[in-house]
């Protein structure tokens, strides 16, 4: 790909950096009522068949994607103009998602702030180690990579995890504001789930919510995992970390069909949307269609997205991730280089 221009894509950009109302009313509208309308047909078909209910709990799931993207288009401040706007939506689509607004939103900003830079990582990103951290660390700290790492582990129990678990809890030094805020989401996924399982029988509640939480909770990790762990990635030393390459190198092309581009709020265009996150996700595809700079990053399609799941470690010396097998195979190498055996 050709030399990123450090300054020429501002000016194109900007244009798209402005949220326009009407398109994020009518993203709203064509969002939360499918959403809810398929909650309610799968309560409905309860009583007639268990496959009836999923037929309407898996776009459910699905759909609640679509959902978290308008509370990350709010977290960047980029689905309304308004502040209290984008802080009220954000809210009430934290509820929906399990997501404390203020509290992801500040991990989420260092995540874009830090994303590929070896020597920031650790907050909001995929935890990834290089090939010499790897193996020089202790026996425990390897099992919990490799464990973390799995991908049963990373896509089964990880949405458990994070979505019920991590986000229930504040985070360190967190402020009055981000503190209330977490404390106002747990309560609200209490009296919500409380209410439904009044009304409707905890049974059923679960047997709806939970295929729902599981499709849009793996499904939302393996995007965020696809979006920066893939064979031609980015990652530098703080001193040569630059953040253009990081956006247009280390952040993925996500080439789905259309129909998925529109129920994941075009979050495939993940290289425009580190460039600049202030666009809304409904300009992503435009602008990525403005300059040919932004068309030539290496893209991926569905197929080829899922050899990702064999990139465990980054290789410094190659610039690009390597699997564990590849990996046992430079250790053998570094055993022989230093013992001569």
């Amino acid at each position: 790909m050709t030399s990123p221009d450090k300054g020429g894509w501002r000016k194109e950009i900007a244009p798209y950096e402005k949220p326009r109302m009407k398109h994020s009313v009518w993203q709203l509208i064509n969002t939360m009522v499918p959403f809810f309308l398929l909650w309610f047909f799968a309560y409905w078909s309860l009583s007639f068949s268990y496959w009836l209910t999923l037929v309407f709990a898996i776009p459910a799931g699905v759909f609640l994607i679509r959902v978290f993207i308008i509370f990350h288009d709010c977290c960047h401040k980029s689905f309304f103009r308004s502040k209290l706007a984008n802080e009220i939506v954000g809210t009430i689509t934290g509820i929906l998602t399990f997501c404390p607004y203020y509290q992801w939103r500040h991990s989420h900003s260092v995540h874009h702030a830090t994303s590929g830079n070896l020597t920031k990582r650790g907050v909001g990103d995929i935890w990834t180690l290089t090939v010499n951290e790897y193996l020089d660390a202790p026996p425990l700290r390897r099992l919990a990579y490799r464990l973390y790492r799995n991908p049963f582990i990373m896509f089964g129990l990880g949405p458990i995890y994070i979505f019920l678990i991590d986000y229930r809890f504040n985070r360190k030094r967190a402020g009055l504001r981000e503190r209330f805020n977490t404390y106002l989401t747990n309560f609200a996924l209490v009296a919500i789930g409380g209410l439904l399982c009044w009304l409707l029988g905890w049974q059923s509640y679960v047997l709806i919510q939970a295929p729902i939480f599981f499709v849009s909770g793996a499904s939302g990790i393996w995007l965020f995992y696809v979006q920066h762990q893939f064979e031609e990635g980015y990652y530098e030393q703080d001193e040569n970390w630059d953040y253009v390459k990081a956006a247009l190198q280390g952040s993925s092309y996500y080439r789905l069909p259309r129909i998925l581009h529109w129920l994941t709020g075009n979050i495939g265009f993940h290289h425009i949307h580190h460039l600049s996150p202030r666009v809304p996700n409904y300009y992503l595809e435009s602008v990525h269609n403005k300059n040919r700079m932004f068309q030539e990053v290496e893209g991926i399609t569905l197929l080829s997205s899922l050899k990702s799941l064999k990139f465990r470690i980054w290789d410094e010396t190659t610039k690009d991730f390597i699997s564990f097998k590849e990996l046992k195979r430079l250790a053998a190498e570094r055993k022989l280089q230093t013992t001569g055996v």
